[in-house]
């Protein structure tokens, strides 16, 4: 459990992180902004007024939704034997994957649907792909190799 919390903050910080630097170096504006947004996929429009209390929940949120696809990964790191051939590519993939489920969860959620706009999906993949589905990739490998009876199949 230990390691996928530490997985999983890591790679929900460095990806925050990210998504703060681009959103800062393409529009100028701090971040509330993107907390904002992630609250809206549960509270709608209602997450855009003014105050601190969705900024914190898209926080949570974004955090949890880190813990979540970390959790997914851990657990099928033992059971499925290609994310243990090659953890770059396999990452490194997983990030793409992150990216499409999230997709999905944005056109399901409250959050008003827009066009993709693929030059900005581009950037959203790589920050995705190295600091979702690397370093949970890496953290993966790392766990298990030290801890060999910890869910791998015998071989």
């Amino acid at each position: 459990m230990q390691a996928i919390l530490t997985a999983g903050l890591v790679a929900g910080m460095a990806d925050g992180l990210a998504a703060i630097t681009n959103f800062y170096l393409t529009t100028g504006r701090g971040p509330a902004l993107i907390f904002k947004y992630i609250a809206s996929a549960v509270f709608g429009k209602t997450a855009f007024e003014p105050g601190s209390l969705m900024i914190v929940l898209g926080v949570i949120f974004h955090l949890l939704i880190a813990l979540i696809f970390t959790t997914i990964f851990f657990f099928l790191y033992p059971r499925v034997a290609l994310l243990r051939k090659n953890k770059v590519v396999v990452g490194l993939s997983y990030g793409i994957i992150v990216w499409a489920v999230m997709m999905i969860v944005v056109r399901l959620s409250r959050i008003p649907n827009a066009p993709i706009h693929w030059d900005k999906a581009i950037i959203q993949i790589l920050i995705l792909m190295f600091c979702i589905g690397l370093p949970v990739s890496l953290f993966a490998n790392h766990y298990y190799r030290r801890n060999p009876a910890a869910d791998l199949p015998a071989s």
